[in-house]
């Protein structure tokens, strides 16, 4: 195939673009979250600040980025906007106070209760099966690794 050619199938109409039904299933899913957190006085980044933190309290900052896929120019603000809500706090690491932790406050921990039903709404939104589901999760996450590790190193 000639250099700037498009493979049989493919055009540069949006409608044939699987990026584009990345893009617009991203902004539906997000639509379908925004009331969900909304109740909760959550953004979805600080939602899964907030689901981590759930799991395993009292993790770095560099935990978090790396569990959540964010740089930490990013999360720091998330960071601080739950700090000042009064769902976490920020300590010195002791053992390395190079290291800051993130902790739940009793409010943090409380709202754990109040978001239990977010998942298997949002589950349900995506009117798949159980078994269709999970295969749909395991290949977005195939994709985003075969993604990753094709981009180039100052993208990634």
């Amino acid at each position: 195939m000639a250099e700037g050619t498009l493979p049989d199938g493919f055009s540069l109409k949006p409608e044939s673009m699987l990026c584009f039904d990345i893009y617009a299933t991203h902004h539906a899913i997000g639509q379908v979250y925004q009331p969900l957190l909304s109740e909760l006085g959550l953004t979805y980044p600080q939602y899964l600040v907030m689901v981590v933190l759930w799991e395993r309290d009292a993790v770095t900052v560099g935990e978090l980025c790396a569990r959540l896929d964010l740089a930490s120019s990013t999360l720091t603000p998330l960071i601080k906007r739950l700090e000042s809500q009064g769902m976490l706090s920020r300590k010195r690491d002791a053992a390395d106070e190079r290291k800051v932790r993130v902790l739940l406050t009793e409010a943090g921990r409380q709202l754990q209760g109040r978001a239990e039903h977010v998942p298997a709404c949002v589950a349900q939104a995506f009117g798949l099966s159980t078994r269709e589901f999970w295969e749909l999760h395991e290949m977005l996450g195939k994709i985003r690794r075969s993604m990753k590790a094709s981009a180039k190193p100052e993208m990634a």
